[in-house]
């Protein structure tokens, strides 16, 4: 019974997933960083803002 738990691998791939989640999860963290340090954020919201409302005026 006990071999049995060690040679099944069914949550392999679960944990694989967590893994690669994590890893897309800090890198996205450590991307936008710098936006939320300033009002830098608040200027990137407006454009985005503006740009969905207004397409003309985007650049």
């Amino acid at each position: 019974m006990f071999i049995q738990f060690l040679d099944d691998d069914d949550g392999a791939q679960v944990v694989e997933y967590a893994l690669i989640i994590a890893v897309i999860s800090i890198a996205l963290i450590v991307a936008l960083q710098p936006l939320t340090t300033s009002n830098s954020f608040s200027d990137f919201i407006e454009r985005v803002s503006t740009c969905l409302t207004t397409p003309a005026d985007c650049s």
